[in-house]
């Protein structure tokens, strides 16, 4: 059979059995937020151009190179969201969240995209768990924040996750720097990469960031911002390693971190794993505290974090932790005749009104067709009614597992038969996820 067409590269189907431990991630991603006070946000998955522009920076690799970018129907620039958190500071700002009272505090599970070369874990439609607090400048919140991405890892079990920190100052203190890294890179002008010469005028520090093994091998010798932060930097960035040492929070300060994103202030930091041989961020984020009045707003501080699904879930399979899968069928109830058919029907709206997973046939198919199908099901029982079953008001009850076969009744006292005997057989009943 030849199919019209297959998903778009970069992008993946995500089927039942799949979708079962997606679940399981953002069961917990929601539980861990909401601990802390955070509310969901559902943003547009498409924005004007030029929220990205401001807010992501348009010296970039995101927005220079890697943005989905298109004219709508009434010629406005259009955007897909490349990341989470300038949508969410937007709807933010436009419904005056802030008015609630501050700090306002956001999480997210959404999808992204970035035209890249499409590769293990690294895709163009992405999915992000990522937080967002607005309206506080204290150190305390930067820790809080990390320590929410923290937990995550550790409600999983997952070892090797190591956290880096940093900070890039504030607009006063990164003054002084950008001249030095100008004076830095501008004696390597010959050897930097096309995109990084003009990096080097509108903003020297995403030369740090570029994946060029010849722009990197100098700029492993640039000037360090650490160097160069002023006193109210210092003093918060220290403020941060307290607050992290409190609470038992295990860090390096790694100088090289500076984040893709224009946004970023003060502090940043990244989650490290290795996945498939190769050293990667997990989760990363810091503080943003110019981004909101960069769109519009009051001066407003703000921080948050986005962590990679796709990457999240090749680490726990990479170790080896076992996530819950879609739970089987609970009770199949098989049918010969048209009479059957319909009382099958009839009590399976019973056990789905009562939250039991459970099945009958919906194909007109013979009684072996029936049972092939139940066991592709991995139906824990099964039942089979005829003239007889229907006359007595009874029929067998099968432990599809084990063969036991109990009578249970087909009557009125149908649920209750159902669960005392399915409770009974403890072998059967699902493992709950260990939280």
């Amino acid at each position: 059979m030849d199919l019209l067409t297959q998903a778009p590269r970069g992008t993946e189907d995500v089927l039942p059995q799949e979708a079962a431990r997606w679940q399981v991630l953002e069961n917990v991603m929601r539980s861990e937020a909401e601990l802390h006070g955070f509310g969901e946000v559902r943003t547009p998955v498409f924005e004007h151009t030029e929220l990205f522009q401001r807010s992501v920076g348009d010296t970039t690799d995101v927005v220079q190179k890697e943005m989905y970018t298109f004219q709508d129907k009434g010629g406005r620039s259009i955007t897909l969201r490349p990341e989470g958190t300038a949508g969410a500071a937007r709807a933010m700002l436009e419904h005056g969240v802030y008015n609630e009272g501050l700090p306002v505090k956001f999480y997210y599970l959404t999808s992204c995209y970035r035209y890249e070369k499409a590769q293990k874990g690294r895709l163009r439609e992405f999915h992000q768990f990522g937080v967002e607090m607005y309206g506080s400048a204290d150190p305390l919140a930067d820790a809080e924040v990390i320590l929410l991405g923290k937990s995550i890892f550790e409600r999983f079990g997952l070892k090797g996750v190591r956290l880096t920190i940093n900070s890039i100052g504030c607009p006063t203190c990164r003054a002084k720097y950008l001249e030095e890294l100008r004076a830095y890179f501008g004696a390597h002008r010959e050897e930097l990469c096309e995109t990084c010469l003009d990096r080097l005028e509108r903003n020297p520090m995403r030369i740090l960031d570029c994946k060029s093994p010849e722009c990197g091998r100098i700029a492993a010798g640039a000037p360090r911002m650490l160097d160069y932060l002023c006193s109210d930097c210092q003093a918060h960035f220290e403020s941060v390693k307290a607050a992290l040492s409190a609470v038992g929070v295990e860090y390096t300060v790694d100088p090289s971190i500076v984040r893709g994103l224009d946004y970023y202030t003060r502090t940043v930091f990244e989650f490290l794993a290795e996945i498939d041989g190769k050293e990667l961020a997990v989760c990363a984020g810091g503080r943003y505290d110019g981004l909101v009045e960069e769109l519009g707003g009051q001066s407003m501080p703000a921080l948050g974090f986005g962590l990679g699904m796709e990457r999240l879930l090749l680490l726990l399979q990479q170790q080896g932790v076992e996530l819950p899968e879609q739970e089987p069928c609970e009770l199949f109830i098989a049918s010969l005749g048209e009479p059957a058919r319909l009382e099958a029907f009839r009590l399976c709206s019973e056990l789905w009104r009562c939250g039991v997973k459970a099945g009958c046939d919906v194909n007109a198919r013979g009684l072996k067709a029936q049972m092939k199908y139940a066991g592709k099901t991995g139906a824990k029982y099964s039942i089979v009614l005829g003239d007889d079953e229907l006359a007595c008001g009874k029929a067998e009850m099968k432990n599809m597992k084990t063969g036991e076969k109990r009578k249970i009744s087909i009557r009125e006292n149908f649920i209750d038969d159902f669960i005392t005997f399915s409770t009974a057989d403890e072998d059967s009943l699902p493992i709950p996820f260990s939280e």
